[in-house]
């Protein structure tokens, strides 16, 4: 069994496969908030630049160098642009942590409510980080989704999907088993492969893609198309950074990247029919009222 590698982590370093049919629908309520049976907390300092944040089986959850923006940013479902009064440390201080849950651990789809882990992440960073944060709206530049062309028409990338995610759904409103980890190259009938130039989509909402595109973008984006229903995508651009080493441990190797390709903003009008606007709107944003470097374990 792969690991599972988590959103915007593996858009920089590995491969990131979401099927929208194994998430549970409802988020824990607050009284029954998760937690980690165990976890050690450790300050990296090989300076070798590597990141690596994963899930494996046993209900085992690592992290391998990661700047604690981006462990905030995880835990509470927030775009680093959202997250503000931070201290500078939260970006250049890298850390290691090794955290194990009493089950197993799923990821929280693009667009979901956070889920089990995130919840266990926020609870881990209050408890050793000493993290108190709030949340408040502030205007904040954004980008719009919309149609590129005048006639509506969609590019060949972006097709209204025949396959019925519903249908896969349970009983008493949860999620059934997942559907399968397709092979490397083939479409996941209910999920979203995304690599640091591509994402595969089966099924999937405008508003699941926005979710990725705002991790590409560092910048919120907000479905301004007015389409509904699930969509299959096959979207390939060139990233603006390059992928630096190789893909983790376990995970699948990334599809070969075309240094001359088009960028992201160029393929989505080209292969989805779609463009990205900059627009500026009220937004949901994180505001971080103390937070301290974790002792020693």
């Amino acid at each position: 069994m792969r690991p599972t590698h988590l959103p915007g982590v593996a858009i920089g370093t590995g491969l990131l496969l979401v099927a929208f049919a194994s998430i549970r629908a409802q988020t824990p309520a607050a009284t029954d908030k998760p937690k980690f049976e165990v976890a050690a907390v450790r300050e990296n300092t090989s300076n070798d630049g590597k990141i690596n944040i994963g899930i494996q089986p046993g209900g085992r959850f690592t992290v391998v160098g990661a700047p604690l923006a981006e462990l905030i940013r995880i835990a509470f479902a927030v775009q680093r642009t959202q997250i503000v009064g931070a201290p500078d440390w939260t970006e250049t201080a890298r850390f290691d942590i090794t955290a194990k849950a009493e089950g197993e651990i799923q990821g929280t789809p693009p667009g979901g409510p956070p889920g089990p882990l995130n919840l266990m992440l926020q609870d881990l960073l209050e408890d050793r980080f000493k993290l108190r944060a709030h949340r408040e709206t502030r205007e904040l530049p954004i980008y719009a989704l919309t149609l590129a062309r005048s006639d509506k028409k969609l590019g060949a990338g972006l097709r209204p999907s025949t396959v019925d995610c519903e249908a896969m759904r349970g009983r008493g409103g949860r999620m059934g088993p997942p559907p399968g980890v397709p092979p490397p190259g083939e479409r996941p009938p209910c999920g979203m492969r995304v690599a640091p130039n591509q994402v595969v989509a089966g099924a999937a909402t405008l508003a699941q893609l926005t979710q990725m595109l705002s991790q590409f973008t560092q910048r919120i984006v907000i479905d301004g198309t007015g389409l509904t229903g699930g969509f299959d995508i096959d979207l390939t651009f060139t990233p603006e950074r390059m992928p630096q080493g190789p893909p983790p441990p376990g995970a699948p190797p990334l599809p070969p990247i075309d240094p001359n390709g088009p960028s992201l903003f160029t393929a989505l009008q080209e292969q989805l029919g779609l463009k990205l606007e900059s627009d500026r709107a009220p937004i949901e944003v994180l505001v971080i009222d103390h937070v301290e470097r974790p002792t020693p374990d």
